[in-house]
């Protein structure tokens, strides 16, 4: 692998000048704390030479993906790529509110209650939506989903409409987004059309936690949160659909591109060809499934509340995706910011019109199951970023590595153990109560895994990209 020069250039930030075929220069947000994978680096770099491009940057949780690393922001003129988005158009975040106090709730009983109605792990089906119905979601996202009657008698008579509209302004794009389902494959509807309100594999969860910190507490009571309340955070994607389109897509880039691309991983499409509005039209919706797949969890989840606790109010904070290309100006530009694994964080300055044009986005960022997660507003020195943070802690080892690895041969069975042993997994979730889909699979999401999500978000606030609001620490958490 090539050696690239890398230059620090203050306590957060690294930059990569521009060099072997790079058009810009590329900017890493990271301290000496931060171990960076040279592949990821070399990824970064790839991400440079792509035609069009105008800003290259990579988040403290930065590690290799497909194409681009995890935990990238490209904003590009004209071109854009389906493997700077990803295969999981639209997996994203979403904060639920409670007026309980953690010390009153019976997670343990709420996370048994919440399995029972959201199906765990990959491959899983739940809600079934066709014809008309599934139209209107897939074109339309949230403000279909108000106009649809979901098949399920477990939601029948629950559903709130005005709720539902809250919940849309308290999302990116309202949760909606021009999409045509005309432009998604046979394939991808026949794999997506019985997945809503389903959680998925991976590092998709839904957790229970307890606000552990609050820094700003202005903020903290526009949200209507403080220390020891409980919230419910979910983080899930466009499952299978999402997936196949992301896949369609970067097929049909690579057919017409690979060879002109840096790698053919990294192919690109004109934005005004046939293909690259095809493309465009497709992930929206795409998208479109995801906000709809979290909010037919949601009414699973509030329904379970209201089972136990009559009449409360359960508000979304935010819904803000990670992996999505937007038009969006910037510097008197117009860029297709492309962030994969990384999240939008706009300042108070680009919210107006709404719910939150006095405070700025809200920022909803992870750590692993076993470690804290952040509430944090964009700020109006983020322009640097293209208004970006990471999404999450980022990964410090493989799945593989993390849990091990087992084939056959004509010899037998052999193993790699996994570096995450099961005390030290326990030891690590100590005091948190789990529920997961696959036991073998699940020392893979362990926090050892992980990077620090503290060092993480003390990078993101010394640079100057948002501003943390309050921490939450988890209680149980359901992994897939």
């Amino acid at each position: 692998m090539p050696k690239y020069s890398i230059k620090r250039i203050d306590p957060w930030r690294l930059l990569i000048p521009r060099q072997e075929g790079m058009h810009v220069d590329a900017l890493i947000y990271a301290d000496d704390r931060i171990n960076i994978e040279a592949d990821a680096i070399s990824q970064t770099v790839d991400a440079a030479k792509l035609p069009g491009v105008r800003r290259v940057l990579a988040t403290p949780d930065i590690h290799v993906g497909y194409g681009v690393p995890i935990g990238s922001v490209v904003g590009l003129d004209g071109y854009i790529v389906p493997a700077a988005v990803g295969y999981d158009v639209n997996c994203g975040m979403r904060f639920i509110n409670t007026p309980l106090m953690a010390k009153d709730v019976d997670h343990v009983l709420l996370a048994q209650s919440f399995r029972r109605d959201i199906p765990l792990g990959e491959g899983k089906d739940n809600i079934k939506l066709t014809g008309k119905d599934l139209r209107k979601v897939l074109n339309h996202g949230l403000k279909g989903c108000l106009e649809i009657e979901v098949p399920d008698q477990r939601l029948q008579g629950i559903r709130d409409r005005e709720e539902e509209k809250q919940d849309m302004i308290r999302s990116e794009d309202e949760g909606s987004m021009e999409g045509d389902m005309g432009f998604v494959s046979k394939e991808a509807i026949e794999r997506g059309c019985k997945q809503f309100a389903t959680l998925g594999g991976g590092n998709h969860f839904v957790e229970l936690q307890v606000v552990d910190t609050v820094y700003d507490h202005e903020a903290a009571k526009a949200f209507d949160i403080e220390k020891g309340r409980f919230i419910i955070m979910l983080h899930s994607g466009s499952r299978g659909f999402g997936h196949q389109v992301g896949g369609d897509y970067m097929k049909l880039a690579t057919k017409l591109n690979g060879d002109n691309s840096p790698t053919r991983h990294l192919a690109f499409l004109e934005v005004d060809s046939n293909e690259g509005q095809s493309y465009i039209k497709a992930m929206r919706t795409a998208a479109n499934f995801a906000y709809v797949n979290r909010q037919m969890m949601t009414a699973y989840i509030r329904a379970n509340m209201r089972h136990y606790y009559p009449g409360i109010e359960l508000p979304i904070i935010y819904d803000v995706p990670h992996n999505m290309a937007k038009p969006e100006k910037h510097e008197g530009q117009m860029l297709w910011v492309h962030r994969k694994g990384a999240t939008r964080a706009f300042p108070k300055s680009r919210m107006k019109g709404t719910i939150y044009e006095g405070l700025g986005q809200p920022v909803l960022i992870p750590g692993s199951m076993g470690t804290a997660s952040y509430i944090l507003l964009g700020t109006e020195t983020s322009e640097e970023s293209l208004n970006s943070v990471n999404h999450g802690a980022g990964r410090v080892m493989s799945r593989s590595a993390a849990k091990g690895k087992s084939r056959r041969r004509k010899s037998g069975a052999i193993e790699r153990n996994g570096l995450v042993s099961e005390a030290a997994f326990e030891k690590a979730m100590e005091g948190i109560y789990l529920i997961c889909a696959d036991p073998k699979s699940i020392y893979e999401e362990a926090p050892q895994a992980y990077k620090d999500i503290d060092v993480v978000i003390d990078i993101v606030v010394g640079a100057g990209l948002a501003k943390p609001v309050a921490r939450m620490k988890p209680l149980a958490v359901l992994k897939g």
